[in-house]
């Protein structure tokens, strides 16, 4: 089980960059990355966000120590972050919760990307669907933060 501070150095490392160079990539300081790498300093969502993709590696590797590793879950972060920008960060935990948990579906099988990305595609358009039904019926407001 590894922790955020060693994900975030290890992966820089991998990536032959320095703190100052990672932090311009995300818009952050060479101090803060080394409080995230050193002092167990946690950024904000949006921050992680920007680390995961720099670092290429997903925001569930970054958010869960359980998880080692770092491609873990890269096939539905365009997905969630679309619908982030759509309907706000309350919609994209669901999406992500929702094709988190089918994912289970895949388990021990043989599919492949192509049929997992369809999968993915179809679950978060029937989702997209509902969220704008919602609006239409009470408004912009619905999730919208």
């Amino acid at each position: 089980m590894k922790l955020f501070s060693e994900k975030v150095r290890e992966a820089r490392l991998l990536l032959n960059l320095t703190q100052e160079e990672l932090g311009k990539l995300v818009g952050v300081s060479k101090r803060a990355v080394l409080a995230y790498e050193t002092a167990g300093v946690l950024p904000r969502q949006n921050v992680k966000l920007k680390l995961a993709e720099a670092l290429r590696v997903s925001i569930d590797y970054l958010d869960k120590d359980e998880i080692e590793d770092p491609t873990y879950g890269l096939e539905k972060t365009e997905y969630v972050e679309e619908t982030r920008e759509r309907f706000g960060s309350k919609a994209a935990k669901e999406i992500d919760f929702l094709l988190e948990r089918n994912s289970a579906l895949f388990a021990g099988g043989a599919l492949d990307q192509e049929a997992k990305d369809a999968f993915f595609e179809a679950v978060t358009k029937a989702y997209w669907a509902a969220k704008e039904e919602a609006r239409k019926t009470y408004g912009r407001k619905i999730n919208h933060q």
